[in-house]
C-alpha cells in the first residue's frame, strides 16, 4: 500500500478553514507531509476559480445592459442550481487533463474557458448560454475576461508533475442547501449530489478529509475574512450573505455519514458502482486556523500544534480505513 493518498477531497462550508489548511500543508516539509499526513506533494485543483470567472462574466455582460447568465445578481446564488453539476465537470476535465498532462494551445484562453462553461454545463444538464451571445458581445466579453483566464491556464499547465510518484491530488470544494433545510438534500444540492457526479476514477482513488465548521461559524469567519479589493483571491474572496444563507445555510455531510453503510465513510452511487469513501473530520468548530493567512514566520507555534493534532488525527483515521480496507 502506497504511503501517501492518491486524491483527498477537501470538503467544507466556505470560509470553513479548507484554503488555510492547504496553505498549511503547502508549508510542512515533504517527507514530514508523508510520514505525519499521508499526503504527498500536492496538486491542486478547486472549482472556486470558475465560480468567479462565471460571475465575471456576468458583470460584463451587466455593464452591456445584456442578461445576466449564471447569477441572479452580483450578490445572489445561481440562477440554476444545476450549475453545481457544471463545476463539477469543469473539475472532472482539469483531472484528466492533469492525468494526460494535456497542454491546450489557444489563441484565447477566455474563448477557451467559455466553451468548457457551456459544455461542463450541457453534461449537467443546463443549456448553452455563452454560445447564445452575439458575435460582439461575445469578443467583448472575452477580452474582459482574457487576463484572468490566461493566468488560470498557464497555472493549470505548468502544475503538470514530471511523475505522479509520491503526488497527492487535493480536489476543493464546498456544496451545501439553503438554511433550515430538511435532509436528505434534494439533487443538485449538497455533497450527496455533486459526490455522485465525479468521475469514476477519481471516487476508487478519493478519501474525504472534512473540515468541520457549523454554518453560524462559516457565516462569521466569511465577513472576517472578506477583501473586496481581491474578489479572486483562494484566502480573501467573500461570499455574499444572500449565498451563504441559500446555498450554505447547511451541508448535508453529517447526514451523509450517519447514512452510510460502511462507518466511517461516505456511500455514493454514481454510474452503476457503489464507492465508500473514507470521511476524517478536521473539527474547526473552534477556530483553529485564521492565523495561517498570515506570514509563515508570525505563525502562533502552539496554534500550529493544535492545527498539527487535528489535521493528523483525521488522517490518521483515513490511512487506517484505506489500510483496513486493501487487508
Amino acid at each position: 500500500m502506497s504511503e501517501t493518498f492518491d486524491i483527498v477531497l477537501l470538503l467544507a462550508l466556505p470560509a470553513s478553514g479548507k484554503s488555510e489548511v492547504r496553505r498549511f500543508l503547502a508549508n510542512v516539509e515533504p517527507e514530514r507531509l508523508k510520514k505525519e499526513f499521508h499526503i504527498g506533494a500536492n496538486l491542486q485543483l478547486d472549482d472556486f476559480p470558475y465560480v468567479h470567472m462565471m460571475r465575471r462574466a456576468d458583470d460584463e455582460l451587466g455593464k452591456l445592459g445584456r442578461p445576466r447568465l449564471f447569477f441572479k445578481a452580483g450578490d445572489r446564488p445561481f440562477q440554476d442550481t444545476k450549475d453545481w453539476g457544471t463545476l463539477i465537470h469543469l473539475l472532472n476535465e482539469d483531472y484528466r487533463d492533469l492525468m494526460a498532462k494535456n497542454v491546450v494551445t489557444a489563441d484565447s484562453a477566455a474563448d477557451l474557458l467559455m466553451h468548457r462553461i457551456d459544455k461542463a454545463g450541457e453534461r449537467a444538464k443546463v443549456a448553452p448560454r455563452l454560445a447564445k451571445l452575439d458575435k460582439d458581445t461575445w469578443t467583448i466579453v472575452s477580452a474582459a475576461l482574457e487576463k484572468e483566464a490566461r493566468a488560470m491556464l498557464d497555472e493549470k499547465h505548468a502544475a503538470y508533475p514530471a511523475s505522479f510518484e509520491g503526488k497527492t491530488i487535493v480536489i476543493e470544494a464546498a456544496r451545501g442547501g439553503p438554511d433550515k433545510s430538511s435532509f436528505p438534500l434534494a439533487d443538485p444540492l449538497g455533497y450527496q449530489y455533486s459526490l455522485r457526479e465525479l468521475d469514476p476514477e477519481i471516487l476508487r482513488k478519493a478519501v474525504i478529509l472534512y473540515v468541520w465548521v457549523t454554518p453560524e461559524e462559516s457565516r462569521r469567519k466569511n465577513t472576517a475574512r472578506t477583501n473586496p479589493d481581491d474578489p479572486g483571491s483562494i484566502l480573501h474572496h467573500g461570499v455574499p450573505m444572500d449565498v451563504m444563507l441559500n446555498d450554505y445555510g447547511c451541508d448535508d455531510m453529517d447526514y451523509l455519514e450517519k447514512n452510510s453503510e460502511v462507518p466511517g465513510a461516505i456511500t455514493v452511487n454514481a454510474q452503476g458502482h457503489k464507492f465508500h469513501l473514507p470521511i476524517g473530520r478536521f473539527d474547526n468548530r473552534v477556530d483553529k486556523t485564521s492565523f495561517l493567512r498570515v506570514e509563515k514566520k508570525d505563525w502562533d507555534p502552539k496554534m500550529v500544534a493544535d492545527v498539527t493534532a487535528g489535521i493528523k488525527g483525521a488522517t490518521d483515521k483515513l490511512y487506517s480505513m484505506m489500510a483496513a480496507a486493501k487487508k
